[in-house]
């Protein structure tokens, strides 16, 4: 790898875009190319206010076919911050234009989408990388050690509950249609069911309680804990002690009934990241698929209702 490796950007105006050109500039890299359709990115200026800007993909295109003849100019890397729908055509934008491609999560929607992308790494000799950041979280690292460490027959029971709620833009946006987020379960749970099957190993069991385009609930047996999740972008799903504090988010993870706190330490987690790519410890797209299964199982299956060992939130 050359001393300072040159990266370009696809999807610079959304909310995740701005924490990959820090971390670009964190590791003393040169981004130097930005795709988007919005032509509104003054966020770029706090960056690299040098980097060339694209509104057609086409033009960006051959501007990586041209630069890869040349050692020095050609892009090493091409982060994708686009929409969930987009990541599988992006990464192999990418790679067809020989340079690795680090993706956000969901690395694609359907799990056989991995099963290509592996062939198109074969045939081009670059990588794909997932930015899967709580495995870098202090806290997590920790209790997968307490797991790995305790006793092997040992089943943890966990409820996980995370809200987020969002305003009716939502909706109207990308993340609100099911076919291009993957729903709710996919958009703002992909990033918990890595973590789980990181630290409890593989599922065994996947039943869906409730799904809807504002809200999904369901229980994952794992090789090692039963999880009890819900997920939801909807206000009214908070409990009422979060509402009356004026807060729109609520995140908890129960491990056998106590309360396992890790809303703090995800400041530098992109950074560390790129920092382990670069040393070329990344996450692959083989760590990446285990979630992207149980994401696409949860959004195919059939919903049981009220049935069996459900969430606690879903009582009311």
């Amino acid at each position: 790898m050359k001393e300072r490796c040159n990266f370009a950007i696809i999807g610079a105006a959304g909310y995740i875009a701005p924490r990959h050109m820090k971390a670009i500039k964190e590791i003393n890299c040169n981004l130097v190319a930005v795709l988007d359709k919005f032509d509104c990115l003054g966020v770029i200026d706090s960056y690299f206010p040098n980097a060339d800007f694209f509104l057609e993909p086409e033009r960006f295109d051959r501007y990586l076919y041209k630069r890869k003849s040349s050692e020095d100019r050609k892009i090493d890397f091409v982060s994708i911050c686009s929409p969930n729908y987009l990541h599988d055509s992006h990464i192999r934008l990418a790679l067809r234009n020989e340079a690795n491609a680090i993706c956000e999560k969901p690395i694609v929607l359907n799990p056989w989408n991995i099963d290509a992308l592996k062939q198109i790494e074969i045939e081009t000799g670059k990588k794909t990388y997932n930015i899967l950041q709580l495995r870098y979280h202090p806290a997590i690292i920790k209790l997968r050690e307490q797991i790995s460490n305790g006793p092997k027959d040992k089943i943890y029971d966990i409820d996980l509950t995370y809200i987020t709620s969002r305003g009716k833009w939502y909706f109207w946006s990308w993340k609100g249609d099911e076919a291009k987020s993957g729903g709710v379960a996919t958009n703002i749970g992909i990033h918990f069911f890595d973590m789980l099957t990181w630290i409890f190993g593989e599922v065994k069991e996947n039943i869906v309680h409730k799904s809807n385009i504002k809200e999904a609930a369901g229980f994952l047996q794992f090789e090692k804990a039963r999880v009890r999740w819900f997920l939801s972008v909807d206000y009214e799903s908070l409990p009422e002690k979060i509402k009356n504090e004026g807060q729109r988010t609520y995140r908890s993870l129960t491990i056998e009934g106590e309360e396992f706190e890790f809303s703090g330490g995800f400041t530098d987690l992109h950074n560390l990241s790129y920092q382990n790519i670069l040393n070329g410890q990344g996450w692959g797209i083989d760590d990446a698929k285990p979630s992207v299964e149980i994401a696409y199982n949860i959004r195919n299956a059939e919903v049981v209702g009220l049935k069996g060992d459900y969430h606690p939130l879903l009582k009311g």
